[in-house]
């Protein structure tokens, strides 16, 4: 896959329900992707384009977590990426991509629940667990996850 026809957008969080549903959401209604948040003015949604195609998203709310101490914090909700374009740096790229963007706005951490499956993907970017394992009922078992950007 060629790098040039690959970009990273700002887009609507309406757009990223395709997204979540089939990766975040398998079998399940589409309003099961909407976040509480998600319309928020401070929540940011990125899309990733091969062209004009949408196969990967992030989301990044403003909200602190009482794990931390840092007072401009966001989670990252949504990250997906469509399985046939998985393992070619798409999601490496729209975590950096919202590192830096975050860092442009003063945020000092980012923190998320991560799926189990997940967790050494973001161990890679710099990203440590807190706490032990938890369940996201009818989704499966998570970890805390952060990093100080």
């Amino acid at each position: 896959m060629s790098a040039d026809s690959v970009s990273i957008k700002q887009i609507n969080h309406t757009e990223t329900y395709p997204v979540r549903q089939i990766i975040l959401r398998p079998g399940r209604p589409l309003e099961t992707c909407f976040f509480q948040g998600d319309e928020l003015e401070t929540t940011i949604h990125f899309g990733l384009f091969m062209g004009e195609k949408l196969v990967g998203i992030i989301s990044l709310f403003k909200n602190n977590s009482p794990l931390f101490s840092q007072e401009n914090q966001y989670q990252i909700r949504g990250m997906a990426v469509l399985e046939e374009y998985q393992k070619y740096g798409f999601g490496k790229q729209l975590v950096t991509h919202s590192e830096e963007f975050l860092k442009s706005t003063a945020t000092e951490l980012i923190w998320f629940n991560a799926r189990e499956v997940a967790v050494n993907f973001y161990k890679r970017s710099g990203y440590q667990v807190i706490g032990d394992v938890f369940e996201i009922p009818d989704v499966g078992p998570h970890y805390v996850m952060w990093k100080v950007i």
